[in-house]
């Protein structure tokens, strides 16, 4: 018995790398509506709490630019590496520590005033995140360590950090009992975006960032250096391009972005620090990067999507009775029918000689 073999195109279709996405979403909906009526739920009433309602008010509409903020930072610093190769899954715990090295300057300084204040908490935030991606960066180079499980694992010892304080020196003693931290004063909040909304300038901020990741894959030598090191290691070091140091650069991008929006969450729409403040972005983030096709313009789009998917999933928990699980669920499917859009883009099914196709 013979069995065709995946061999890569000599040229990929612009078109058909576009459409990828739309198959991919298309899939993953049919595929989850059948799965949704397996388990005894209205299919058709999903499909509208979950694609149609987040767009048919100003104030779902806004949530969902609320939510693409974060996703789209975290998304664009992601991509840079994953176009190089270099897998940082940690930046659900490099958002954490952004959001708690920006909230140490309201905890620390809850009298503090003037317009310096949030400015500098999304410094300490990109700190922060640039920082505990360093730890990731110094056991792949210095000990060969795999990023995946090492960034993986300091996602989960840095959740740990973010019960110990609010658990213990930074628990706001006024607050019931809750482990959460003081609210922060309003110097410490980012100024809204559009009036009547949640959305505040967070979102200019990921925008910016967008066309920066633009123009550092586009058109900068260090972008250029990074993704020949990633399709072609061997060329790049005959080329003299530093290994270790693109594993480096990759993935301070990528704990900087994190930490960005941790801070901008924190200053942003929470206004003090929770347990909550982990929500799944960073690991979000890593389907959005992929669904765009690692392409800044391509995640821009992508992030929008994925945030209308979390409000649309909060609707339909309601709405329709639908299970959080299942929301995962359709999240999960995404990006797997989207990896296998984005195989056949690149690839083709080739059958041996004189096997019947």
């Amino acid at each position: 018995m013979t069995f065709p073999k995946l061999v890569r195109r000599e040229r990929a279709s612009l078109s058909v790398m576009i459409a990828a996405p739309f198959v991919a979403l298309a899939i993953a909906a049919l595929s989850n509506l059948v799965l949704y009526a397996a388990i005894g739920v209205n299919p058709l009433a999903v499909f509208k709490a979950m694609l149609i309602d987040p767009f048919t008010s100003y104030f779902s509409f806004s949530e969902i630019l609320l939510k693409a903020g974060p996703l789209l930072l975290i998304a664009q610093g992601l991509a840079i590496g994953f176009r190089a190769k270099v897998f940082n899954i940690g930046a659900e715990g490099q958002f954490v520590l952004g959001a708690i090295c920006a909230s140490a300057i309201p905890v620390y300084m809850p009298q503090a005033t003037g317009a310096w204040i949030w400015p500098t908490m999304l410094v300490f935030g990109m700190l922060g995140g640039l920082a505990w991606a360093s730890i990731t960066a110094f056991w792949r180079v210095r000990l060969n360590a795999n990023e995946i499980l090492v960034s993986l694992m300091l996602s989960f010892l840095a959740l740990q950090l973010l019960n110990y304080l609010l658990l213990g020196p930074w628990k706001d003693p006024m607050g019931f009992n809750f482990p959460q931290s003081v609210m922060f004063q309003y110097d410490a909040l980012l100024p809204i975006l559009l009036p009547g909304t949640r959305v505040n300038i967070s979102l200019i901020l990921a925008l910016l960032v967008t066309l920066a990741a633009w123009f550092f894959v586009q058109r900068s030598f260090a972008g250029y250096r990074l993704e020949v090191g990633g399709l072609a290691p061997n060329a790049a070091r005959y080329a003299g391009f530093s290994q270790s140091g693109a594993i480096w650069l990759s993935l301070l991008i990528g704990g900087a972005a994190a930490g960005l929006a941790g801070a901008a969450e924190v200053a942003g729409p929470v206004g003090q620090l929770q347990r909550s403040i982990s929500t799944g972005y960073g690991f979000a983030a890593i389907i959005v990067a992929y669904l765009g096709g690692l392409h800044p313009i391509g995640i821009l789009f992508s992030s929008f999507l994925m945030a209308a998917l979390y409000i649309g999933g909060d609707n339909a928990m309601v709405s329709a009775k639908l299970p959080i699980a299942a929301v995962n669920v359709f999240q999960g499917s995404l990006l797997l029918a989207y990896l296998i859009a984005a195989t056949f883009v690149r690839r083709k099914l080739v059958w041996p000689q004189g096997a019947r196709a």
